[in-house]
């Protein structure tokens, strides 16, 4: 497995090796000890999502109170998706920067994002399957959201479906009433970059 830090800090890629053969294709698409080596610490999984989503669906930009926040390790099995990381960290040295990394059904890339980043993704396909594992489970009262259109943050979303046909980002109403990255700080929801170090050092200790 290849394994890249993205430049958004606590983000990485985790592209694995595939067999195949006439029957089709056999891959690992986490390992434990490959993960530790890479992040430092265990993925302490809690809660195992799945999305379904048309072509143009944009989900995100979504994030949780730290601590304990929501790491996320995120694949698409069947379809693809444009996965973002974003750094919400107030206090972060790359506050408000992005990365994003194309999960498939060809390369079936992964992502990890730590506690404490934003997670978004559009859907390049019609019926894109998406799997999350996540360290923690969902809790109403710990989840916020910032708008993923924010043209602060400028995250450069497809136009094109991986089809060739043209794209509409479709939110839900939950996320197309966020706020934009700036009014979420100025209301305090955001996780600063002190706790989340002390929790991933406490993570790693």
């Amino acid at each position: 497995m290849q394994i890249r830090e993205l430049t958004v800090p606590g983000a990485w890629e985790f592209t694995p090796r595939q067999f195949g053969d006439p029957r089709g294709v056999f891959l690992e698409w986490f390992k434990d000890e490959t993960f530790t080596e890479a992040v430092g610490h265990r993925l302490d999984l809690r809660q195992a999502n799945c999305s379904v989503s048309a072509a143009g669906v944009l989900r995100g930009i979504h994030f949780a109170d730290v601590p304990p926040g929501q790491a996320k390790y995120v694949t698409c099995a069947k379809g693809a998706v444009l996965d973002v990381a974003v750094d919400i960290r107030v206090g972060s040295p790359t506050f408000g920067a992005w990365d994003a990394v194309l999960l498939d059904d060809v390369d079936r890339r992964a992502i990890y994002l730590s506690e404490g980043l934003g997670h978004a993704f559009l859907s390049l396909e019609d019926d894109s399957t998406v799997l999350y594992l996540c360290s923690t489970g969902y809790s109403p009262g710990r989840e916020h959201g910032i708008h993923p259109l924010d043209p602060e943050i400028g995250i450069e979303w497809p136009t094109v479906a991986r089809d060739g046909s043209p794209l509409q980002p479709l939110l839900s109403e939950k996320d197309s009433a966020a706020p934009t990255l700036a009014a979420a700080r100025a209301e305090g929801v955001l996780p600063s970059w002190e706790a989340v170090s002390a929790h991933l050092a406490a993570l790693r200790g």
